[in-house]
């Protein structure tokens, strides 16, 4: 890993340069993105649909002439799947529409993008922000690098929202380096965690190898570890409608590229004591249609079928891609 990471940081830090920051207007601005459409998952056989637990329903190839756009590490669907928030690993918010048909997704529209706001008002070129959690009239993101999460009142200010810094659990506020929190969910009151934020690790690891993860306010705060196995990182989760929690892994080798796959963790498992796990419901590699994958969430659509839409982080890198891809969950929850 520590060679994989060696490669990843030349790409990154080249594809930095070639992409410097620019002056960040204050508020949104309209973005015109580009959408081609992706039909098949595995290219190398076009007909497969079944991934696992999973089916894929369609894709698109996202891009846009706006040098702001990509570094997307984080999605949250509003009720009906079709408005998205997204956050890219350099502050900036990005929101609009996805245009789809009987679930697939067909395009992007209205989408504008804007800075996030440090809580002086001012944008926050520095934070690396790498999760996001929604509650109806607020925002949480998880910012990496300063172990912090900040909380927006984004219903009633959008972009223009500043951040205000959120108290945390002992441990949260003092992660190893770059190994953050990269999943922020927030759980329903009518969950048994209602009201509370679950915060997990990139790969912040116990003595046994575990990932620290953390119950962020609500009834029950506290601390909680996920089982890691098979050299995955977390990248990015999120809640089904009764409680159990997809978590999005990813993993990059020099030799087999990128790697994703979802985990379906118990609900009641969410809490101290043994290390969380469960079964594997989703697995792919450099043979299907992926790319880094970042960004997780879950939405019942109209005819009431459960739908994952994923999201990839490009890093401003010319050789990846930015990929919304939908899948239908094939098991009951």
């Amino acid at each position: 890993m520590a060679a994989a990471r060696v490669l990843l940081l030349l790409i990154f830090g080249l594809a930095s340069v070639a992409c410097p920051h620019r002056a960040r207007p204050v508020g949104a601005g309209a973005l015109a993105v580009r959408a081609e459409p992706i039909s098949c998952f595995d290219e190398g056989d076009p007909s497969r649909s079944r991934f696992g637990a999973l089916s894929f329903i369609g894709g698109l190839e996202l891009s846009s002439d706006d040098g702001a756009f990509g570094g997307l590490s984080a999605l949250r669907l509003e009720p009906g799947g079709e408005r998205f928030v997204a956050l890219s690993d350099r502050a900036y918010w990005l929101r609009g529409r996805i245009v789809a048909r009987d679930g697939v997704p067909l395009g992007i529209a209205g989408a504008e993008m804007g800075p996030v706001l440090a809580p002086d008002g001012r944008p926050a070129e520095r934070w690396d922000t790498e999760s996001l959690a929604l509650d109806g009239g607020d925002a949480w993101v998880g910012i990496e690098r300063l172990d912090a999460v900040a909380r927006f009142a984004f219903g009633r200010s959008g972009l223009l929202a500043p951040a205000r810094l959120i108290d945390l659990p002992p441990g949260a506020a003092a992660l190893p380096p770059n190994q953050g929190l990269e999943a922020l969910v927030f759980v329903p009151r009518e969950l048994p965690l209602g009201g509370s934020l679950i915060g997990i690790s990139e790969r912040a690891l116990d003595g046994e190898g575990n990932i620290a993860a953390f119950i962020i306010g609500g009834p029950r705060p506290g601390m909680f570890h996920v089982r890691r196995s098979d050299g995955f990182d977390v990248s990015d989760a999120a809640l089904l409608p009764g409680g159990d929690l997809l978590l999005l892994e990813r993993r990059f080798t020099l030799t087999g590229g990128f790697a994703a796959r979802i985990r379906r963790l118990p609900e009641a498992l969410l809490r101290p004591g043994p290390p969380a796990d469960g079964p594997v419901l989703f697995l792919a590699d450099r043979r299907h249609r992926i790319d880094n994958l970042e960004a997780l969430d879950v939405h019942r659509c109209a005819s009431g079928r459960l739908l994952l839409t994923l999201l990839s982080d490009d890093n401003y890198a010319p050789i990846q891609k930015t990929l919304l891809l939908r899948f239908e969950l094939a098991e009951t929850p």
